[in-house]
Order: structure tokens, then sequence, then C-alpha cells
């Protein structure tokens, strides 16, 4: 690992990694990331995809070095001045924000462009037992949402759009809170550590964060994406998927406590609204340019 000269802490996010901007001897600036040694596979197989997908012209944090270390497995990955996008976009004009979202689209296209391996396992099969999971955990949960009634029948209708479906690599955590606007001004992607491969549509389940955000935004990445010519069947597959996030975002809420809580029965809330109670497929948000 390179040498530095100084070390200091990043207290943000969700993630279990250690996180540190180094800078070296030259004054040179990196991200460091250190894993629990357990994790250590899967975070090697993260680095090897992000070589993957920086060769593709993808702005974002470089991929530099990996290896064991006393703490656990590092990446070393270079370091973007810039500021938050949740932070920037939502002030700028609705203009700007629309193009922003223009730019978000048109990468994850592009990530989109590596292929999931060959003996991937079927995508019907895996996300029909990942919804029977979700809607198990919450049929146990104690808190309940107004409105579910109208999110289980969506799903249990609509599981018939998961057959033959494409895969590819996906970043896994998709939206404006993992996204930067640099120095330059322009947009970066960051926090690739929950890679996976899976219909490419369904990387869009994030996209309530955005749309909660910044509306112009969310619609300039859907835009983005498909160069203007949205097709319907990404609209069902899209309310498919964000409903079933809904259903396991108060199980997932709990053990953080009650602000995690209010912040998913509120989301919930603007869901149902964007989607009028799961009666119609293109949410309230969307504003095609």
């Amino acid at each position: 690992m390179v040498d530095f000269i100084s070390k200091e802490p990043i207290i943000k996010g969700w993630s279990c990694d250690q996180k540190y901007r180094v800078t070296a001897a030259d004054g040179t600036r990196y991200l460091l990331r250190i894993t629990p040694k357990e994790k250590a596979a899967s975070r090697a197989d993260c680095f090897h995809m992000q070589l993957s997908v920086a060769a593709l012209g993808v702005p974002m944090c470089q991929p530099i070095e990996c290896g064991e270390c006393a703490e656990g497995f590092y990446i070393l990955q270079s370091w973007i001045d810039g500021r938050d996008a949740e932070d920037v976009i939502p002030t700028l004009p609705a203009a700007e924000q629309y193009a922003y979202g223009l730019d978000a689209g048109k990468i994850l296209k592009k990530i989109h462009s590596v292929p999931a391996p060959q003996d991937w396992p079927d995508w019907e099969t895996r996300f029909n037992l990942k919804i029977n999971r979700k809607i198990e955990t919450y049929a146990a949960c104690p808190i309940k949402f107004d409105g579910d009634a109208a999110i289980l029948q969506y799903l249990e209708s609509n599981r018939k759009l998961l057959k033959n479906r494409p895969q590819s690599f996906q970043h896994g955590d998709y939206h404006i809170g993992n996204m930067m606007i640099d120095k330059n001004g322009a947009l970066q992607i960051i926090d690739f550590d929950r890679f996976d491969f899976g219909d490419p549509w369904e990387e869009f389940n994030r996209i309530v964060w955005c749309a909660q955000a910044s509306p112009r935004f969310a619609s300039g990445m859907v835009d983005g994406y498909f160069d203007q010519d949205v097709p319907v069947q990404f609209w069902r597959l899209l309310a498919l998927y964000i409903g079933s996030n809904t259903l396991s975002s108060l199980p997932w809420a709990i053990p953080f406590g009650e602000k995690e809580i209010r912040t998913m029965l509120n989301q919930t809330k603007d869901i149902l609204r964007w989607y009028d109670d799961m009666q119609t497929v293109v949410p309230k948000w969307y504003q095609p340019q």
C-alpha cells in the first residue's frame, strides 16, 4: 500500500467499511476503504468489477489497488474533490437538475453494458424468492403502513413481468445519495460496494430517493437511460420493484430507531401517492422534457 502522511476518518454512510481520506507524501489524496477480513473475497470481487466499469469511461472513484492489511482488506481509490449531489442538485434551476439526471441515466446505461456471468441464476426465480421473503418479513413486522394491501396485490398480479428478463452488472445502490458533483461540475458515481447482477431495470428501485430530492433529476435519469423513449413495460416493472422494496423498508428500519421508521413511513406515503395506490404505473413525479 502507498505510504500516507495523513489519514482522516470519514464518518458517513451505511457501509461496514472504515473510510478515510488519506494523503501521500507527494500531496495526492485518496479514498481508503477497509473492510473486515470476513468480507475480503466480496471486496476483491468489487474491486475487479470497478476496474471493468472504470474501463468504460464511467466517471467514478478510480480503483487503484487492493489487498490485505492488518485491519482486514483495503481498497484504495482516487479522491473526488467535490460536493454531495443530494446537497447540490436540489438547489439548482429545474433545467440543470434535469440535465444532471440525463447524465445519471446515460452513465447507468453504460454501467449496465457489463454483462452478468453466463451461469448466473435465472432472474424470475431469484426475484420471486426475494418477493416471498419480503412478504413473510413484512407479515411478521410489528409495524404496518396504510395502503399495504394495494402493494401486496400489485406484486401478486405482476410477477409474470419477471419472466425472461435480461441480467447485467448492477451498481447496487444507484441514487442521488451515491453521487457527487466534482470541482468541475461533473457528476461522479461512488460506492459500488453493494454491486450485484440482475435485471438492469431493477437498478431504478432506489429512484424514490432521487424523486424525493428532485423530481426533475429523477425524470432526467429515466429519459437519459432510455434516450427519451421510455417503454411502458419499464414503468410496470419499476412499480413492482419499488413495491417490493417498500414492503421491506419498515423491517429494515426498526433496528435503527424511530427516526428511520418515520423516514420509511413517510416514503411509503409518497410512493402510494405517486402511484395512486398502485392504480397507475407512471409515477406522478415523472415530468418528461
